[in-house]
């Protein structure tokens, strides 16, 4: 490989940076590529849904016991996309700035995806633990 030329799990991850970027929340930014054979299949960020405001977490605004009431995970709407453009996902891998809750593994574990690459740490238990019970493999790359 030539030098700085980075690797795929490098480059990808790279990429749901740059999807984060996206992000209408303003509490954190995070980015999801759905990916199968090298290849992207789908991009999600989190936010509002689309047609609705924006994320306001200035005092209170859409936050219940200090989560967002407005926002769609990245997970979730890369999914989505897939799903509204009839993409297949199953066997796929998917990069993530932030390691999924317990939501998101569940929608991961049952759309098929066979792999998780995440950047940060959000600490889930359960969802490592449900994660490791359907096979799922998960990898923290490190930035």
């Amino acid at each position: 490989m030539p030098a700085g030329r980075p690797s795929w799990d490098a480059y990808f991850m790279a990429i749901s940076r740059a999807v984060s970027t996206r992000s209408t929340c303003s509490r954190r930014s995070v980015g999801a590529v759905i990916v199968k054979g090298k290849r992207i299949l789908a991009t999600g960020y989190n936010g509002a849904p689309a047609h609705t405001r924006h994320c306001d977490h200035s005092g209170d605004g859409d936050l219940l016991n200090g989560h967002c009431l407005r926002s769609t995970h990245a997970e979730q709407n890369a999914i989505v996309q897939a799903a509204k453009y009839g993409i297949p996902i199953a066997g796929s891998t998917v990069y993530c700035t932030d390691r999924s809750c317990l939501t998101c593994a569940k929608l991961l574990i049952n759309a098929g995806v066979e792999k998780i690459v995440f950047e940060h740490e959000y600490l889930d238990g359960p969802a490592m633990e449900m994660l490791a019970e359907a096979g799922i493999t998960v990898e923290r790359l490190h930035p």
